[in-house]
């Protein structure tokens, strides 16, 4: 952090940039749902967003820091297809283990999240914008 102390509309950037990583780790997992491969390590494998509290001393005010977008752990599913062109010896296919409700989710969440953030910066601007017209 600078040395300058986190304002409102500092904070709400950093919470609105978070958001984002996160839309886009969303966007990332459902574009790749369905997708297969002809090797367990070669599948998709879904990537979230890794997020940490950033404290700013000088005025009290906690933030959010990405710490970076890690892939999941979680394994390929595998079927049988030996019709498909990647189809490995023994017929089987892998196919990304994205589950595409729960991404809708996270992405509903994370636009909810931006769109509050959007507006208390809107409510702020206002309430100064009222404070500065009073006479």
């Amino acid at each position: 952090m600078s040395n300058q102390p986190m304002t409102l509309f500092g904070l709400a950037q950093r919470g609105m940039s978070a958001q984002l990583v996160r839309m886009n780790a969303a966007a990332s997992n459902l574009a790749n749902a369905g997708t297969v491969s002809g090797s367990e390590e070669a599948a998709y494998k879904p990537i979230r967003a890794v997020f940490a509290e950033d404290l700013d001393r000088a005025s009290g005010l906690a933030s959010v820091d990405v710490q970076g977008v890690v892939r999941e752990s979680a394994a390929a599913v595998r079927q049988h297809n030996p019709d498909h062109p990647l189809a490995d010896e023994n017929g089987d296919v892998w196919v990304a283990p994205v589950d595409e409700n729960a991404e809708m989710v996270e992405m509903l969440e994370a636009s909810r999240q931006y769109q509050n953030l959007v507006e208390a910066m809107s409510t702020a601007k206002q309430l100064m914008l009222d404070t500065m017209r009073m006479k």
